[in-house]
């Protein structure tokens, strides 16, 4: 099924994570449709990454800037106007669960925020009169924790909270534009920080066994490539009616009655 992706302009912030990180396999999806993936990072993996893709024929490249900065926020994304006079997609996907709970400082609790929700805000707003003009796409990358909580990381909750109240909140805004809006809520994803996490337990193997177990379809986690592969969609004019939408890529982890299902 085409997917129309095809040239167009997709700015994901965070895409230079670890190989198959989520916001690394989203850009390498997008790049296999044919989309021109253009990623804001303060990692200087970007510039491998953006050139492997490169090699293989896609259109893609790498601003190196703190999504916390607005300074370097603002020329980043000027740099990617700048070189494609068009911007299609935006992809907010940068976020770090740094359990800071009811014991820690102030500052770190805003400084937090700012990772984890200002600056979806700040690279949206900044992207948002050239996405206007392409009535473009906002997909935010949210997580379970802002609904159903974690314990020990309050402001990692709030953060991912209001990224789903944002969601909702611009959704709304962009109406008038023909622009869409919508988050992918992730549950346990085994992206290459949460194996390092698992490595770190004595008992890990057991550890992962036990979450996994607990993951509805199929006692497994989901893969970034199962992220990815929805947030295409949703990037897509596949979901040209979609908007506003919290669309859980889980297995049923946050919905379903576990304690009513039987393992496989």
């Amino acid at each position: 099924m085409d997917t129309k992706l095809d040239g167009k302009v997709i700015v994901i912030a965070g895409g230079a994570g670890k190989l198959g990180s989520i916001g690394e396999v989203i850009v390498r999806t997008l790049a296999r449709e044919g989309a021109r993936p253009a990623i804001i990072d303060r990692s200087d993996r970007g510039h491998a990454l953006v050139h492997e893709l490169q090699d293989a024929g896609a259109d893609a490249c790498f601003v190196a800037a703190d999504v916390t900065d607005e300074a370097q926020l603002t020329a980043a994304v000027a740099t990617i106007v700048e070189r494609y006079g068009r911007l299609d997609g935006l992809v907010n996907n940068v976020g770090v669960n740094d359990g800071i709970g009811l014991t820690g400082s102030l500052d770190d609790f805003l400084d937090s925020l700012r990772l984890n929700l200002a600056s979806y805000w700040l690279l949206t707003k900044l992207c948002f009169p050239h996405l206007r003009e392409r009535a473009g796409v906002v997909l935010n990358i949210g997580s379970k924790v802002g609904l159903t909580g974690q314990g020990g990381t309050s402001a990692y909750a709030a953060a991912k909270g209001g990224v789903l109240a944002l969601t909702r909140e611009w959704a709304v805004d962009f109406v008038p534009h023909g622009m869409r809006c919508n988050a992918i809520v992730i549950a346990e994803c085994y992206t290459p920080a949460y194996q390092e996490w698992i490595e770190t337990l004595d008992d890990g193997p057991e550890k992962l066994r036990a979450i996994s177990d607990r993951i509805p379809l199929g006692n497994r986690m989901t893969t970034p490539q199962e992220i990815a592969n929805t947030a295409v969609f949703l990037l897509s004019e596949l979901s040209s009616h979609t908007t506003g939408q919290l669309v859980f890529v889980d297995g049923g982890y946050v919905h379903l009655d576990r304690a009513l299902l039987t393992q496989a």
